[in-house]
């Protein structure tokens, strides 16, 4: 509030940054669940600062948007038209790049991944174009890594990757992400050091499942307790495997998929083939040494530019081909691309191709993978709410042209809500 103290207005009261929005992105997060999450987290500052807490939220979310400037261009952008529209007193200053990295350390991370946890929700309706199979939400895992500053606290934290005898350049970070193949829109993350397996980072992301999806995931993610942790949550999945794994057919199906059961590699071989047998037989082999899942098998003619055909092999928690085909399946699988398609748009055209994070210390890192996050799915969310008023397939707009309409809109609309 003002305050009026002999006819004067008291600047000391009016903290011009507490009216920075995001532009059209304050739609997506809007002020009330960031105060929300401040105040779980315990990060709401204790006296007024230049820089409050929430404004440190929204200056994460923008330095993710406007990845090529710095620190002080950003928050230029972010107060934007406070001048034109005479909310701007003379007296005020943009903070320097040292006050904004000393709010963003005493934001710290849990803020920005609550805030994740708390709005990334998917977003494609019924019926949407890429989103279902039948009533199950097509959802796709992937893992991927990014480069960050090469400084010894970042080194020791993630790790450096090594190919044979060369290490990579810079310490990286492994992002797991859960998608939404319809929209794009990552709900679910985890964030680890390079040298821990997908597998086991796999496993954070569980939390973000749910009971309607149809999960797919690539044969490097297979592991028969992963699979039973991921069933657990009551969604269905629609996992490829590698020929390593041994899937007996139990009985060939009309659609060409076949019966089979997983049986967990610390089964012994004489117990393993009791089980199969009962299987065979038709009787229930539900346990946690053993799942029933049906095979699809397919090829993809050329798929190395080599004339030569890749074998496909996917098994599936959907035991009923009335309930999905074997075609349905495999054309489903293949939606699994559009999660590399979300992974680009985060790595080339958000942080720029070849480029690494800013962050010199392992939280902030942490802070600004959330806050990448945060600004993907925003900008997605947004995508997909043009879409569906357009009555549009969301992958016919292009990720391009609408980041650069929100950094447009960024400077245009900061200073009140769209």
């Amino acid at each position: 509030m003002v305050q009026v103290r002999g006819g004067v207005v008291d600047s000391s009261a009016v903290r011009l940054t507490d009216r920075i929005s995001l532009g059209v992105l304050a739609e997506v997060f809007p002020r009330d669940v960031i105060e929300d999450v401040l105040n779980e987290t315990g990060r709401r500052e204790l006296r007024s600062r230049l820089l409050p807490a929430h404004v440190v939220v929204r200056f994460c979310l923008g330095m993710c948007l406007f990845f090529d400037d710095d620190y002080e261009e950003v928050m230029r952008k972010l107060v934007g038209s406070l001048r034109s529209m005479g909310s701007w007193r003379g007296e005020w200053n943009v903070p320097s790049t040292a006050a904004i990295s000393k709010a963003r350390k005493r934001l710290g991370v849990e803020p920005l991944s609550l805030l994740f946890e708390r709005v990334a929700v998917p977003v494609a309706g019924r019926g949407a174009t890429g989103a279902w199979l039948a009533s199950r939400r097509l959802m796709a895992m992937d893992g991927f890594s990014v480069d960050v500053p090469d400084t010894p606290e970042n080194a020791a934290e993630f790790g450096r990757q090594r190919n044979q005898s060369v290490e990579s350049a810079f310490p990286r970070a492994l992002m797991i992400v859960l998608g939404e193949c319809g929209s794009r829109a990552i709900v679910g993350a985890a964030i680890a050091g390079c040298l821990t397996s997908e597998k086991t980072l796999a496993r954070d992301i569980i939390g973000s499942v749910e009971p309607d999806m149809l999960v797919i995931a690539d044969r490097g993610f297979y592991g028969f307790d992963l699979w039973n942790e991921f069933r657990r949550t009551g969604a269905d999945l629609l996992w490829r495997v590698s020929s390593a794994v041994t899937l007996p057919v139990l009985e060939w199906l009309p659609d060409g998929s076949y019966r089979s059961i997983l049986v967990s590699s610390a089964v012994r071989r004489g117990r393993r083939d009791r089980l199969i047998e009962k299987a065979r037989r038709g009787e229930d082999c539900r346990s946690e040494d053993a799942q029933p899942v049906r095979v699809v098998e397919y090829q993809v003619p050329d798929r190395a530019g080599d004339g030569a055909a890749e074998v496909v092999c996917v098994v599936t928690s959907i035991l009923d081909p009335a309930e999905a085909t074997a075609m349905e399946l495999a054309l489903a699988y293949h939606e699994r691309w559009e999660c590399e398609g979300l992974i680009d748009e985060m790595k080339t055209h958000q942080q720029g191709s070849g480029k690494t994070l800013r962050s010199r210390s392992p939280d902030m890192v942490r802070q600004e993978l959330w806050a990448f996050l945060l600004a993907h799915y925003g900008i997605r969310r947004l995508m997909c709410s043009a879409a569906d008023e357009a009555d549009v397939d969301p992958d016919r707009l292009s990720f391009m042209r609408s980041l650069r309409v929100i950094r447009r809109q960024v400077p245009a609309e900061a200073d009140f809500s769209p």
